[in-house]
């Protein structure tokens, strides 16, 4: 099924992108018709010569050769046009920072991120989950991304700070990060830095949103520093601050930066995935009978999923994996090499900038048939082959893969169970899907809906067998082994 063969006889292909424009390059091809764009770039090569901007690129067009760039890091570092963006934003954080200093980063912010720990947080998310769509009006309508925005902005501030936001600030924080992650697109794509010094609307949006981000994440660590310690991830960070011997100890900015970096993974992208799946739900109505058939079966009166139900929201996981696979929110990533390397047969200088799509390759036809169709049971246990699992990559791989992989599915799968067990979205009459508009992330970003109760939904098909066990998310042999951030 996959393109991909043994090493010894793989043959790469290498080629230059069309229509190179002056001064811009591509980058306003991929501003404007991103997916279209990417799209044609695997007819030209393997690895294709794109310009973003006055500088050269090199795209990576197929899942092997991905994971060629991704599983050496020490040749292809993150850098290029996207991450020098980030790095004014999240400062040396665990997204941005070099391979040299990764490992001790990492190593600092996994404890809060294991498996074991993840578990406890399945009362956070269903509490929050429940409390958003319980106030949402039955026959009304909902701004799906502006709630799906608020909900993982309230779970993701939980986990880092506690309490330690109150709504409003919350609220704010949501805001922020919205334009500040559209923000980040246009300068990656087009890096010339003057046209974003000027006093546009659009430009002072983005730095007043930054502004805003900064100082509400440098009070909340003034305010935790008077108080009490607390189990969470700052607190995490500040023990850190006051190393005992056995590491060196981290300085406040680094505090700062860490937890900007989560913010900033943690809040979109979540967003996104669960927006796309209620849109796409809603467009495909075998696959949501299927989602409420095993939600009634397992979760029966709505009630609220616990740690033990996941084992069997079969379907349920199915349907994130496949909202992943078909809307991926991460879905244009860059690397820099440390020094000339071959890559496809291509010499390329240090320096070079590599670009890798996640929506490139998961709409591979050769990996994914029929790519554009929406099928959880593609991720039905047992069915996807190894090719199909290495070509499904929206968390990257590799070691740099994202220290949240765990939790963002486990957050998707609960938030989705609890709210698709309670409400039914529908699209509005006269529904037009949304036109592609690129940020660093890709969704739907205005997303409005018809909200029903679930109690008039009837759920004719089938349920997957209770006793069928979804696959581990820990276990990269399986469908879980992917998600949304890229660290």
């Amino acid at each position: 099924m996959s393109r991909a063969v043994p090493e010894q006889k793989r043959t790469w292909t290498t080629g230059t992108a069309p229509g190179i424009f002056p001064l811009l390059g591509h980058g306003i091809a991929l501003y404007r018709r991103p997916l279209a764009f990417l799209n044609s770039l695997p007819a030209h090569g393997d690895l294709v010569e794109i310009r973003l901007g006055p500088q050269r690129a090199w795209m990576v067009c197929h899942p092997e050769l991905t994971h060629d760039v991704l599983m050496d890091p020490h040749t292809f570092d993150k850098g290029g046009p996207l991450y020098d963006r980030l790095g004014k934003l999240m400062g040396d954080g665990l997204v941005t920072c070099r391979q040299a200093t990764h490992r001790d980063k990492r190593r600092l912010l996994q404890p809060g991120f294991r498996p074991s720990h993840v578990a406890a947080y399945t009362d956070l998310v269903t509490e929050e989950a429940a409390a958003l769509c319980d106030a949402w009006p039955a026959g009304g309508t909902v701004p799906v991304t502006e709630a799906m925005t608020t909900l993982s902005t309230r779970v993701i501030s939980r986990v880092l700070l506690s309490d330690s936001l109150d709504d409003p600030t919350t609220a704010e924080v949501r805001d922020c990060l919205t334009d500040v992650v559209r923000g980040l697109f246009v300068r990656t794509v087009v890096p010339i830095d003057a046209l974003f010094r000027l006093p546009t609307p659009a430009n002072r949006r983005y730095r007043n949103a930054l502004s805003r981000l900064h100082t509400i994440i440098d009070a909340v660590i003034a305010e935790r520093r008077r108080g009490a310690d607390r189990d969470d991830v700052l607190g995490t960070l500040l023990a850190a601050t006051r190393a005992d011997g056995a590491a060196a100890p981290i300085s406040g900015q680094e505090v700062h930066d860490h937890l900007i970096t989560l913010l900033l993974t943690g809040v979109e992208t979540q967003a996104l995935c669960l927006a796309s799946a209620f849109s796409l739900l809603a467009r495909h109505p075998e696959a949501e009978r299927r989602l409420y058939a095993e939600l009634d079966a397992v979760l029966p009166g709505g009630r609220r999923p616990g740690p033990d139900d996941l084992p069997h929201l079969v379907q349920t996981r199915c349907v994130v994996s496949e909202t992943l696979r078909h809307s991926s929110p991460g879905w244009l990533f860059t690397r820099v090499t440390t020094r000339d390397t071959e890559l496809a047969g291509c010499r390329l200088p240090e320096g070079a900038t590599v670009l890798y799509s996640p929506y490139l390759l998961h709409h591979d036809p050769s990996s994914f048939p029929d790519p554009e169709r929406f099928d959880p049971d593609r991720w039905l246990p047992g069915r996807p082959t190894a090719e199909q699992r290495r070509a499904m990559m929206p968390f990257s791989a590799g070691n740099r893969k994202c220290i949240g992989d765990e939790f963002a599915m486990v957050e998707a799968v609960l938030a989705l169970a609890t709210i698709a067990g309670r409400r039914r979205l529908r699209h509005l009459p006269g529904h037009v899907e949304e036109k592609p508009r690129p940020g660093i992330t890709m969704g739907p970003r205005s997303l409005v809906m018809a909200c029903a109760s679930r109690s008039a939904t009837p759920s004719a098909v089938p349920a997957t067998p209770r006793a069928t066990a979804a696959p581990r998310a820990s276990d990269s042999r399986t469908a879980g082994d992917h998600g949304v951030h890229n660290t």
